[in-house]
């Protein structure tokens, strides 16, 4: 029968036994070494253990060796009885760490700075003026704060149109009426800026003439008194007209026209807006090089001066090429800061866009295999969120938006940043229950 010996086993068996030599012994067997408890990586302490358990067999086989007649010369050392100490390392001093930022050399140009919206004391009738612009380093940067913060203009149409459930309940009572629909907008939503949006006047849906669609701007004002942009329809041929006739009723309002663009008679609409007191959106289709080329016209051959030109690079939304209007932005900015001077402008954001995105709106996801979507209630303003903060950080001054909830998260994150809000301190001592 197979037993399990110790080799100290063998040598207390002979112990007190005169025996000088074993003949026609035979000893089979394997030998096993435990190993237990020495860890898993082989590191100096592991080193030091082997090095004990083997002094230790050392003595064994040279005591069996003895006892079998073999002559042994002078025995191992005595095995340490516990493994020897391993000097601990010399701490040494750290390396010193320091945070700096500094400004960048590159970055010696000063973004333009644009007002919208004249007060009584600039010959006009607004309750206060919009400043954009002024940045000398990209948004937040910490050695070179940003002389204006972010401002929000919240969208009202000309008629009522089809919006998603998730804004459309929070205006249903007054889409027939923009004066009172951008009344709330300021009143109970916080709006900085309204957009009034002349979409009735395309041709494809009522084409309503310049005169009338005119007196609807005109409401606007009156109803409130923050700047407005105004916007035409999108149509080419009929918008440089209607923003024409508006801005002549707006004038002396310092308004945003939105838009001049290469498909359009942008020549036009910077005639009316030098006539008449106004800044110009200068928009083009995700293209810097467009970008460049449009600035360039307005300047030099429409003589728009400098701190009337605001750019809108064009909003791609979350999940809809978000990530290449967020490198579009990004780059036109750098270029910028580092003396593009065609490009020294503040820029606008579409963020609206996002609500076009099918994510935003739709109740679930049309494909079956597709995972559950959450509500839609919630999701749609995510997605104007995240579209925003994101075009945020790449340098957007101004955001064109829908949903209250939207407004709201989004001023608070960009002031907080800013400046203007104090963040609340976190005990970090307790992170780990820490509710932030």
């Amino acid at each position: 029968m197979a037993k399990k010996m110790k080799l100290s086993d063998i040598t207390n068996m002979f112990a007190g036994m005169d025996v000088e030599a074993l003949e026609g012994v035979t000893i089979e067997g394997d030998i096993e070494i435990d190993l237990g408890g020495l860890g898993g990586g082989f590191d100096p302490m592991l080193a030091a253990a082997l090095g004990q358990e083997s002094a230790v067999l050392a003595q064994h086989f040279a005591r069996i060796a003895g006892m079998f007649g073999y002559p042994v010369g002078i025995g191992a050392p005595a095995a340490p009885a516990v493994a020897p100490a391993l000097a601990a390392p010399k701490l040494k001093d750290l390396i010193p760490a320091k945070f700096d930022v500094a400004n960048i050399a590159e970055w010696a140009t000063e973004i333009q700075e644009v007002p919208i919206g004249n007060t009584s004391a600039d010959g006009g009738s607004r309750g206060k003026r919009v400043t954009l612009g002024g940045e000398k380093a990209l948004p937040f940067y910490f050695d070179a704060p940003m002389p204006n913060r972010n401002q929000v203009t919240i969208d009202v149409f000309d008629m009522r149109i089809g919006l998603a459930k998730a804004v459309k309940q929070n205006y249903d009572e007054v889409m027939d009426s923009p004066g009172e629909w951008a009344k709330k907008n300021v009143e109970k939503f916080n709006a900085d800026m309204i957009t009034i949006h002349l979409i009735s006047t395309d041709p494809l849906i009522k084409d309503t003439p310049a005169k009338e669609a005119a007196k609807t701007v005109e409401e606007v004002l009156q109803a409130v008194d923050v700047p407005i942009a105004i916007g035409g329809s999108g149509n080419p041929q009929k918008d440089p007209e209607v923003l024409a006739r508006a801005a002549e009723v707006s004038e002396g309002e310092r308004c945003l026209l939105a838009s001049a663009s290469l498909n359009l008679d942008y020549a036009a609409i910077a005639e009316a807006a030098l006539k008449y007191d106004h800044d110009v959106l200068s928009w083009t289709q995700l293209d810097m090089n467009a970008q460049k080329e449009l600035n360039r016209k307005l300047m030099k051959q429409c003589n728009v001066p400098r701190d009337r030109i605001i750019m809108d690079p064009t909003t791609a939304a979350l999940g809809y090429g978000l990530d290449y209007a967020y490198t579009n932005m990004e780059r036109i900015r750098l270029a910028a800061l580092m003396g593009d001077d065609e490009l020294t402008f503040p820029m606008s954001s579409g963020t609206t866009n996002a609500w076009g995105a099918r994510e935003s709106w739709m109740v679930s996801s049309p494909l079956k295999e597709d995972s559950d979507w959450g509500p839609r209630e919630y999701r749609g303003p995510i997605w104007e969120i995240v579209t925003g903060l994101s075009l945020a950080i790449a340098g957007n001054d101004l955001f064109m938006m829908m949903h209250p909830t939207s407004v709201a998260v989004l001023k608070q994150i960009t002031q907080t940043l800013f400046g203007m809000i104090d963040t609340e301190q976190v005990d970090i001592a307790n992170w780990i229950g820490a509710e932030v």
